[in-house]
């Protein structure tokens, strides 16, 4: 399986060397969204700009079709933008792999339509070393009933080259996922959702809270569609302002910003 990922991604950046010099930052159309930011260089020295590369595969056998805009940043060798742009390959070439896995002995030719894989992101904050991004997912597979919304985040941390984990944002023994989940039920429980107490979607769990985001307002939550309330509504955003948080924050850590 690792021989199989790297493969993927090799040709996945090869790919993206070979496209066309022309970008333009993409957008995903959301029915709910969380605050959006602008991107700015990381850190100024180095020049950067962040680019949109268009991704394009058509598959025959099973027919299929996959699109994407990746995120990269252009403008220097530095290792530090290396390691940025192949977090974000890895990503969405773990979700290209999963897609195609999903395909395997689906009639050829389509017994109802082509399947299809469809990703875009948003630059949710960039600040200093820190980028948080989200990656808006539509995917179809032949003979399903409806096309199916993913969400993957990315809390970037540049200066160390890594992505950052949701317990680092926190004091070690703090129960933080029992906090968020009490916030974040209450939070939902107040929509006309459809969203009750037995609602395991928003449990305490880890990846209940996968899909996470920093922003200077505060740290937000997205609840895909399903999770938390029936699939014919939009996923659902919970942002918990930094006030709430403030005694479980580890003061060393990523947030530790937005606390000052």
């Amino acid at each position: 399986m690792k021989t199989r990922r790297r493969k993927l991604i090799s040709l996945f950046v090869l790919f993206l060397l070979a496209c066309d010099a022309t970008f333009s930052v993409g957008y995903p159309t959301a029915t709910s969204a969380p605050p959006t930011g602008t991107a700015t260089v990381t850190p100024p020295s180095l020049k950067l700009t962040l680019t949109s590369i268009p991704y394009n595969e058509n598959n025959q056998s099973p027919p299929s079709t996959i699109t994407a805009l990746i995120p990269q940043l252009t403008g220097s060798d530095d290792p530090r933008v290396t390691s940025f742009n192949e977090a974000v390959n890895l990503l969405l070439a773990a979700e290209i792999e999963s897609f195609k896995a999903g395909l395997v002995g689906l009639p050829d030719p389509p017994a109802i339509a082509v399947s299809s894989f469809d990703a875009k992101y948003t630059v949710i904050h960039q600040g200093g070393d820190l980028w948080s991004l989200q990656f808006d997912i539509a995917a179809y597979a032949d003979g399903a009933a409806h096309e199916g919304y993913l969400i993957r985040t990315l809390n970037y941390d540049f200066a160390q080259s890594r992505i950052i984990n949701l317990h680092e944002l926190f004091l070690a023994d703090s129960n933080y996922l029992e906090f968020i989940s009490e916030f974040c039920s209450k939070e939902l429980a107040a929509r006309a959702i459809g969203f009750d107490e037995t609602t395991v979607g928003a449990g305490p769990t880890l990846e209940n809270y996968r899909n996470w985001n920093v922003t200077p307002e505060g740290l937000v939550v997205t609840f895909e569609r399903g999770q938390v309330a029936a699939y014919a509504a939009p996923a659902q955003i919970v942002t918990i302002p930094y006030d709430e948080l403030k005694t479980i924050v580890n003061p060393q850590g990523p947030l530790s910003v937005f606390l000052r």
